[in-house]
């Protein structure tokens, strides 16, 4: 079992670069390479702090390289001799302490959209993903089914269809997730028996939002959509003011992490912490959970 957190490193702490259109359109590519250059050294230094601390799985920040999907970007920085030493540099430190990496592309990345330009955007923001995942050796990207636009059967359909559109290069990657409002774990379910797509749960989603379907019965649906892909990915998050708070706290609470121990069993996963406190929030189950008392 592998337990991270995403992108931040209070302790260092990480200070990833982003750049504004007008910026870009001023100053050219070089202001992103400079950026780009910046945010790659930025994980590589919180790796080697997670390896420290006995910390095997992170996620990268999806601005890693800034406005890398936009349409407008003309360097191709997945071939700059620049960012291909550095992301090899950081895929032989990945393969080395056995590091598990993933992304998690924003919400304005839909496969379920009915609008042609906001479906050629989230195309273009997946093969962004892809490409610094497969420079950095990533095996993870994660989404959300997006809004259900007056019919969730229809945004599920439309799901399914735009998923077969993708590269095999993506499917590989991509994980769907149950979220805490619209796709209940149960919709997840549905888009993967139709598709194949692997399941990321939620847990704490899963309690704002659920249809009190029998959780145990559909972990078994969500362990088997990871057998093609290996090892299953989780969330987990503690409600900042009560369990059904769907904003997260800076920590997460013992006896929430010891309900999902309790529903993975005696299976292998991998736990993603998402709590405001980041790795902090992981050496604190680290020592809750797994330290002797």
């Amino acid at each position: 079992m592998r337990i991270g957190y995403a992108c931040i490193n209070t302790s260092l702490p990480t200070k990833f670069k982003t750049c504004r259109l007008a910026t870009f359109e001023k100053k050219g590519p070089d202001i992103i390479k400079e950026l780009t250059i910046n945010n790659l050294q930025n994980v590589l230094a919180a790796l080697k702090w997670n390896v420290e601390h006995n910390m095997y799985f992170y996620r990268i920040s999806t601005e890693i390289v800034p406005l890398g999907s936009h349409q407008n970007m003309t360097w191709e920085w997945w071939t700059d001799k620049d960012i291909l030493s550095l992301t090899s540099t950081i895929k032989q430190f990945k393969e080395k302490h056995n590091i598990r990496l993933s992304m998690h592309p924003g919400q304005f990345t839909v496969l379920s959209t009915p609008r042609d330009d906001v479906l050629e955007r989230s195309f273009l923001d997946l093969e962004y993903h892809d490409k610094v995942l497969n420079l950095v050796g990533g095996s993870d990207m994660i989404i959300h089914g997006g809004g259900q636009y007056g019919n969730i059967e229809l945004a599920k359909e439309r799901f399914i269809k735009h998923y077969h559109m993708l590269s095999d290069s993506i499917k590989e990657k991509l994980r769907l997730e149950n979220d805490d409002r619209t796709y209940a774990l149960e919709d997840v379910i549905s888009i993967y028996r139709k598709c194949g797509i692997p399941i990321c749960f939620d847990i704490h989603h899963y309690i704002c939002h659920n249809r009190n379907g029998i959780l145990e019965n559909m972990m078994e649906h969500v362990f088997e959509s990871w057998k093609p892909f290996g090892r299953p990915k989780v969330h987990i998050s503690s409600g900042k003011t009560h369990v059904k708070d769907r904003s997260h706290h800076d920590y997460v609470f013992k006896h929430d992490f010891n309900r999902l121990l309790s529903l993975v069993g005696d299976r292998e996963v991998d736990i993603m912490v998402e709590a405001k406190l980041k790795e902090q929030a992981v050496l604190r189950i680290q020592h809750e959970v797994f330290s002797p008392s």
